[in-house]
């Protein structure tokens, strides 16, 4: 299996577990908390029957990538995806990130620069800043981030049951766009992920990444659930379009966070439509 290394932890190397497929312009797709890269299923075939090379990882912490106890904050994430440009060597790239991957993309773009990104994709979006603040009225109280790293500790795979179906929506949603047996298959790969890395995750989601969003030069789609309860669009996704200067927002209807399972015609529509109007 291929892994590329990120960095040293003690005695032990970090590395991160990869996929990269087909040929053509890349398309590298960073995924949410809490799975992995096996969660882009539903957009992988799409991409490669269009000729394009797909590239998924595994954030550290998380899939089959190493389990070290530090660097779990965006300037490292964001480090960590400069690694994976650099060793595969991508240019013209599609950055495409889902909820916490998105924090990634606008990281990479704010540190690294978009020398080797031609388009980035925002689906669920973390950006701009998500906690409440008196210069951000629009964020999410503190407590809510407090109350959640307490609910890890007193019962991780609890809080993950609770998390999923919040996630998706199961209530609306549950038997017709998500299956029992597909939301058991997310808890089981969610459980998978270290536990420290699960709870070390948290306070990431209250980057502000405001000075970041004016250094993103390349054309972006953002593309959200209107009824995401995980990241609220009114606190993230339809803020960017004045943030981002050259940016839509595409509202998915009924949309939940994880849109890209239980709407995934409607968000690889608006996906390939993007790439469809910036192919070279």
């Amino acid at each position: 299996m291929p892994y590329i290394t990120v960095g040293q932890e003690n005695s032990a190397g970090i590395e991160l577990y990869y996929e990269d497929h087909g040929t053509g312009r890349p398309v590298v797709l960073i995924h949410g908390f809490p799975l992995n890269g096996a969660s882009w299923e539903k957009q992988l075939p799409v991409l490669l029957a269009a000729g394009y090379r797909v590239i998924t990882y595994d954030r550290r912490g998380f899939g089959r990538s190493d389990r070290p106890t530090d660097g779990y904050d965006y300037d490292t994430f964001a480090a960590d995806l400069n690694a994976v440009m650099e060793k595969l060597d991508l240019q013209d790239a599609v950055l495409v990130g889902f909820s916490m991957g998105t924090g990634e993309v606008t990281r990479y773009l704010g540190n690294h620069g978009s020398r080797r990104v031609g388009l980035a994709v925002l689906v669920a979006p973390i950006p701009p800043f998500l906690l409440k603040t008196d210069d951000n009225p629009a964020g999410v109280d503190q407590g809510v981030f407090d109350g959640i790293m307490s609910a890890i500790v007193a019962d991780r795979p609890a809080y993950l049951t609770d998390f999923l179906d919040a996630f998706n929506n199961t209530d609306a949603l549950g038997g017709t766009r998500i299956s029992d047996q597909a939301l058991r298959s997310q808890w089981t790969v969610a459980a998978g992920a270290a536990a420290h890395a699960t709870l070390a995750c948290v306070p990431t989601w209250l980057t502000d990444f405001r000075e970041d969003l004016p250094k993103n030069d390349v054309p972006t789609l953002v593309v959200q659930g209107d009824q995401d309860r995980i990241l609220p669009i009114d606190s993230t996704g339809r803020r960017l379009p004045d943030l981002i200067r050259d940016s839509r927002l595409v509202e998915i209807a009924d949309g939940p966070h994880n849109i890209g399972w239980t709407h995934a015609e409607e968000v690889n529509s608006a996906l390939m439509g993007f790439l469809d109007e910036h192919r070279r």
